[in-house]
């Protein structure tokens, strides 16, 4: 063989007798793999690439979180059951944002209930909105909730008594209903 120069190699074995280079490891390029997918193994006939079945992870001495709702039982079809279900937390603020309308039940965490009826008290005491206020306990346990209604009424003076209130409908004058002032 002669090079390029011109040159012949004299130690030069032909192509075929030589043995074939050591082929490189394949090298991990990207991030490691997720902890999730090995707690939460992927559906069946997933897009996810196999992966042996999950390891138990040791579990730690902690108190563990109840859950806010039910777990829902999945259908006979076989469907995927959700890996996280998230519940917002009640929020105070958004509660005062209902105030107003004629008919409100909600569940309220026992530690928010004071803040919640305070709320409303303080909302009745303008007086154009007056609310028949019931309080219950939540179908859970150890009343870590409470559901409360509210259910707008007016003062009957011929019944001397609170009774529903009934819409008479809307009025876009603030004169009345005949617009003028009279």
């Amino acid at each position: 063989m002669t090079t390029k120069k011109g040159t012949r190699r004299k130690n030069a074995a032909p192509r075929s007798a030589r043995s074939p280079a050591p082929k490189a490891r394949p090298r991990f390029v990207g991030r490691d793999a997720s902890p999730v997918l090995d707690r939460y193994p992927p559906r069946e006939g997933g897009f996810a690439p196999n992966r042996p079945p999950p390891t138990p992870l040791p579990s730690a001495p902690s108190t563990a979180p109840t859950p806010r709702a039910p777990a829902i039982p999945s259908p006979p079809g076989g469907s995927a059951q959700p890996l996280i279900t998230l519940d917002r937390p009640f929020d105070v603020d958004e509660f005062s944002t209902l105030l107003g309308g004629n008919s409100i039940r909600i569940t309220v965490p026992r530690d928010a209930l004071p803040e919640v009826l305070r709320r409303v008290i303080e909302f009745m005491g303008f007086g154009i909105y007056v609310y028949s206020i019931s309080v219950r306990p939540a179908p859970t346990e150890l009343m870590k909730g409470f559901i409360v209604e509210l259910q707008r009424v007016d003062y009957s003076a011929e019944k001397q008594a609170w009774v529903p209130f009934v819409e008479k409908g809307t009025v876009d004058s603030p004169f009345g209903p005949s617009g003028g002032r009279s």
